[in-house]
C-alpha cells in the first residue's frame, strides 16, 4: 500500500540523524520542515520529499494533511491504566491536609485499587481499559504502555497482564505490557516480605516470561514500597530471564534506587521529584532515560523533577502522565506538555523531544518508533496549529486532529 501524506504546513520530524534518541541541548533541534510531504510504503516511512517531487508519486491513497502540522505520533511511556474502582475520597483527604503516604500507611493509596481489581472480573477490567485508550488514541497517542500492579496476588496480576495483553493483540496502537507486581506488598504479605518477594521471583516472573504477558519488569523503590536490596533481587532474577527492566524510584525519598538501575542496565528512571545533585549526574552519565511526571507533582501538590538540571547535564528526558487512579488521576497528555513548560522550565521544542523519540528510547522502542525518519514508522500525530508553541500554549485543549498509525488513520475527528 503506497500512501502519501500531502502537503502539511510544517512535519516536525524530531530527526536523530539515525542516534533514536536526544539527549541534553540535542532536545530542542526539531528539524522542522515546510513545502514537504510524506511518502509511505506498508506502514513505513519511505521518502520525505519536498512538494515539488511528491505530485509525481503514484499513491494508493493521498492524505491531505493541508496547514496541519505533523508530528510523531507520541509515545505514551508510563501508565498504570488497567485499574478498577476510584479513590475521590482520598482527593478529599489531601485537600484536607493528609500526604499521599499518610493515607498510604492507614490501608488506602495503592491497595485500596487492588481491593477494586481483586473482585473485578477479566470482562469488567476489559470493559474498563477500552474507553482509556481511545481517549489516548485522540490525543495522538500511537504508543503506550500499560503496567499491572493492581493485583498483589498471583492470579490477580496474570490476570491483569491478560486483559493489557488482549490488548496488545486487539488494539489499533502498540501497547507495551509491563509487570509491576513490586508495586507494594500487599497486605496479606505485610508482615512476611519474603514469602512475597519468594512468589514474584520464583513464581509470577518465570510464569510471566514463558508465556510472554510482559515485556518489561518495574519495580517501585520507594521507603513505603521495596528498599534498593529487594529491588535488587527482584531485578537480578528478571534480568536472568531477559526482561526488560524500568524503575519507579525518588519520588518520596533518595534510598538508593538509581544506583540499584545503573547497575542492572535498566532502560529508565521513573518519577525523580526527590533527587541530588549527585544522582542527577549519575543519570546524565547513563543511558538511562529518566521519566518524568509532572501530573504526579500537580496532582498532589508536590516537588517537580529537576528536568532543567538534567537536560543542562546532558540526561535524556521523557515525559508521561503516569496516569493512574490514585497520584496522577490525569489522562490528558497535552496537559503535560504544558506543566512541563510552565513548571518544569523545558522548551517546547524539549517537550516534543520528551513525548517522542526520548519517551520511545524508555519503553525500548526507539529504533523503529518516535521520529520522522526514512525506515521508521509511519506514526504520526496531526495538530490544528501552526507550529508547536500553540500545543504548550492551548492549555488543557488537545489540538490533535487526526492519528495515524502505520500509515492508516485510525482516529480523526469529527467536524461540524
Amino acid at each position: 500500500m503506497k500512501i502519501l501524506l500531502k502537503n502539511p504546513g510544517q512535519i516536525v520530524t524530531v530527526n536523530t540523524s539515525g542516534r533514536n534518541f536526544k539527549p541534553g541541548k540535542s532536545m530542542n533541534d526539531q528539524d522542522i520542515l515546510t513545502n514537504h510531504s510524506i511518502y509511505i510504503e506498508n506502514g513505513i516511512i519511505k521518502d520525505i520529499l519536498p512538494n515539488s517531487s511528491a505530485n509525481r508519486i503514484k499513491a494508493d491513497e493521498i492524505i491531505d494533511a493541508e496547514n496541519l502540522l505533523v508530528l510523531p505520533g507520541f509515545v505514551e511511556c508510563h501508565t498504570h491504566s488497567a485499574f478498577a474502582g476510584n479513590r475521590s475520597n482520598e482527593f478529599l483527604m489531601r485537600l484536607s491536609g493528609k500526604s499521599y503516604e499518610e493515607i498510604a500507611e492507614e490501608g488506602g493509596g495503592i491497595i485500596s485499587t487492588v481491593n477494586s481489581v481483586r473482585q473485578a472480573s477479566y470482562d469488567e477490567l476489559i470493559r474498563l481499559l477500552a474507553p482509556r485508550i481511545k481517549n489516548f488514541i485522540s490525543q495522538g497517542i500511537t504508543t503506550l504502555e500499560i503496567k499491572s500492579g493492581y493485583g498483589l496476588s498471583y492470579y490477580d496480576e496474570i490476570k491483569l497482564l491478560q486483559v493489557i495483553n488482549y490488548y496488545k493483540k486487539n488494539s489499533q496502537i502498540d501497547i507495551i505490557p509491563t509487570f509491576l507486581g513490586a508495586h507494594t506488598y500487599p497486605p496479606e504479605y505485610k508482615n512476611d516480605h519474603k514469602e512475597y518477594l519468594k512468589l514474584i521471583v520464583e513464581e509470577l516472573l518465570p510464569y510471566i516470561r514463558k508465556n510472554n504477558l510482559a515485556e518489561f519488569t518495574d519495580v517501585f523503590c520507594e521507603k513505603t514500597a521495596f528498599n534498593p536490596e529487594e529491588t535488587d533481587l527482584i531485578f537480578t532474577k528478571a534480568k536472568e530471564l531477559r526482561f526488560k527492566l524500568r524503575l519507579h524510584t525518588n519520588q518520596f525519598h533518595s534510598i538508593g534506587g538509581i544506583e540499584v538501575a545503573l547497575k542492572h542496565s535498566a532502560h529508565s528512571v521513573d518519577h525523580l521529584e526527590v533527587i541530588n545533585d549527585g544522582e542527577i549526574e549519575k543519570i546524565a552519565n547513563s543511558e538511562l532515560t529518566a521519566v518524568l511526571l509532572p501530573g504526579v507533582s500537580f496532582f498532589l501538590d508536590y516537588n517537580y523533577a529537576p528536568a532543567r538540571k538534567l537536560i543542562d547535564l546532558n540526561a535524556t528526558v521523557a515525559l508521561s502522565t503516569d496516569f493512574n487512579p490514585g497520584s496522577s488521576h490525569i489522562a490528558d497528555f497535552h496537559l503535560m506538555m504544558s506543566l512541563a513548560a510552565l513548571k518544569m522550565k523545558m522548551t517546547a521544542g524539549e517537550i516534543i523531544s520528551a513525548t517522542t523519540i526520548n519517551a520511545a528510547k524508555a519503553v525500548g522502542m526507539n529504533n523503529i518508533l518516535g521520529s520522522i525518519e526514512i525506515g521508521k514508522q509511519a506514526d504520526f500525530a496531526l495538530m490544528n496549529a501552526k507550529d508547536i508553541s500553540e500545543i504548550i500554549y492551548n492549555i488543557g485543549n488537545n489540538l490533535n486532529v487526526m492519528t495515524i498509525k502505520k500509515g492508516k488513520i485510525i482516529y480523526k475527528r469529527e467536524t461540524e
